[in-house]
């Protein structure tokens, strides 16, 4: 299982890193966001090139992913910038159109690795032959968004309802690596995430991003060492997805139907109390 943390921290980058996290997620997607996701309780990053290579600088050789914005009319600049700026990894979000991957695969021109975030019902249309453009390298798919532009309540409704599933078979048949959405702590939540890891395994997903409750929103490496053991949480995911990975397909089966129960209870609730503010 690989493990992503988005941060523009040098000092976090570091302490990530040396906790055994595979990869660093800096993040400069603006475009569109805030008018998606500002009713919601979600990350917002404001990253910038500069904070791209002052994390390159503190992380020595790890792996650097960097979300640039959606397609638009200075994706050229902003992705040859990354790239000077040390990115390994180029995530393109929030595309609809096999043109935008195209498009994109031409401006990264085999310059860095090229990370497709699957996050609309369009890019779910057309993923078969988004995965065949030369250049992509790997996929994730992103569940907040994914969410919203399904018109969903609960950012594990699409794990568990069969769209993801969907997904991972047309991926795992075409031998493309892929993640899925992010993951908290082990033991912790109304879904924790031996569950969510539980469906990882069943599904071939090999990466998820640690979700800003996994770290409780530090901002600092000092807030993280002084609130957490950081390696003993990361240990502890990996053991979980490693005994996810070595449970049988029935009690794997196990773990889809009760968690998509509670999954379901958890929509209910929220409608119900949607109704209820109205």
């Amino acid at each position: 299982m690989r493990l992503f943390l988005i941060t523009s921290c040098p000092a976090i980058a570091r302490l990530a890193v040396a906790n055994d996290v595979d990869r660093i997620f800096v993040d400069l997607e603006t475009i569109g966001k805030a008018e998606r996701q500002g009713h919601l309780d979600t990350v917002m990053s404001k990253h910038s090139i500069a904070d791209i290579i002052d994390v390159r600088a503190s992380i020595g050789a790890a792996t650097l992913m960097v979300r640039v914005n959606p397609i638009h009319q200075d994706s050229a600049a902003e992705i040859d910038a990354a790239i000077a700026a040390g990115a390994d990894v180029l995530m393109l979000p929030m595309f609809r159109r096999i043109d935008d991957v195209v498009a994109f695969a031409a401006m990264v021109n085999r310059r860095a690795s090229i990370n497709l975030l699957v996050e609309t019902a369009d890019a779910v249309g057309i993923l078969r032959d988004a995965i065949q453009v030369p250049g992509v390298d790997e996929v994730h798919i992103g569940l907040n968004d994914l969410t919203l532009d399904m018109g969903l309540t609960f950012m594990f409704e699409p794990l568990f309802n069969g769209q993801v599933e969907a997904m991972a078979d047309i991926l795992r048949a075409a031998g493309m690596p892929f993640g899925i959405g992010g993951v908290a702590r082990v033991g912790e939540g109304i879904l924790p995430a031996e569950r969510v890891l539980s469906e990882h395994a069943r599904l071939g997903s090999n990466a998820a991003i640690l979700s800003r409750t996994f770290h409780r929103q530090a901002t600092s490496a000092e807030e993280i060492e002084s609130s957490m053991d950081f390696g003993l949480e990361i240990g502890k995911l990996r053991d979980a997805y490693r005994d996810s990975c070595n449970a049988s397909a029935n009690d794997l089966e196990s773990n889809r139907l009760e968690s998509a129960e509670i999954v379901s209870s958890i929509v209910a609730s929220m409608r119900g109390n949607a109704k209820v503010a109205v």
